[in-house]
């Protein structure tokens, strides 16, 4: 069995809405997908009903934004029973969901300061479906300024390097970590090769239940360093392609191009399923 454990859709920043994305996993010969957008779990019945139709095994999941020093660490949890749609989840989505709104409308205005990019919000609001992410953004400079790439407009104008960078959220990632302990979800630290190296260690010292060791950025070294990692702290191992279906976008997989199988997947259906 193989398994793809990181993705997204329209509900977030992905391009595929989630039908096509239950479409093109059974089409790339994957058999488990857990779809991760960002800061939002729903339509969790409908993505059952979509696995069945599709022949796809689902399993709901989020990728939390937050916070470390004034920098982004994204946490993946897997939900083991539908806490996902308890009250502290759902005031969570509104919380990101207003953040993430007000943080579009900063980065409008750095973005013509610093830059001379002149993009306005019904651009974000006509490419978004839920949650206004970078990538939208990006589609929205690239519609105006269509010289540049996605890759060069996140080089230059959106990246946290950048003078139009605005964080995404307030939420430390202790306070994420523990807002999925709280909500009976499997805590994994997502692509570690992103983590600035000035956080790096400090944010891997967390008490998270695994890491995403395999992940397409990830060479051979990196994927031996944080398995070991794994091994040492006894946790989970996990992989994702963490596709997004953006054209030209060199930075994520497609699905099913980095997948969890044999023992490391058993370990992580085995914790998944502990009540």
């Amino acid at each position: 069995m193989k398994a793809d454990l990181h993705m997204h859709t329209t509900e977030s920043d992905g391009r595929l809405t989630r039908e096509q994305l239950f479409k093109h996993a059974k089409k790339r010969g994957v058999d488990m997908i857990a779809i991760t957008d960002h800061d939002t779990c729903k339509h969790v019945d409908d993505n059952y009903r979509l696995a069945n139709k599709y022949g796809v095994n689902y399993i709901p999941g989020i990728e939390l934004s937050t916070i470390y020093k004034g920098k982004n660490v994204h946490i993946l949890g897997y939900f083991r029973d539908d806490s996902y749609a308890s009250e502290g989840m759902l005031k969570y989505y509104r919380f990101i969901k207003e953040g993430r709104e007000n943080r579009a409308k900063q980065f409008i205005k750095n973005l013509k300061k610093h830059y001379d990019i002149e993009i306005v919000y019904q651009d974000l609001l006509d490419v978004s479906h839920g949650i206004i992410a970078r990538p939208h953004i990006a589609k929205a400079i690239i519609k105006h300024y269509p010289k540049y790439t996605h890759n060069e407009v996140f080089d230059k104008f959106l990246g946290d390097h950048t003078e139009a960078f605005v964080p995404s959220t307030e939420l430390s990632t202790k306070e994420g970590i523990e807002l999925l302990r709280r909500h009976n979800a499997v805590i994994i630290l997502a692509h570690p090769i992103l983590l600035k190296k000035h956080i790096h260690d400090d944010v891997l010292a967390y008490d998270y239940d695994g890491i995403e060791a395999i992940y397409g950025l990830h060479d051979t070294d990196e994927m031996i360093k944080y398995k070991a990692i794994a091994e040492e702290r006894n946790w989970l191992i996990t992989a994702g392609s963490d596709y997004h279906g953006i054209p030209n976008d060199t930075k994520h997989r497609d699905v099913g191009d980095v997948t969890l199988q044999g023992d490391d997947l058993n370990r992580f259906l085995e914790a998944l399923n502990e009540k």
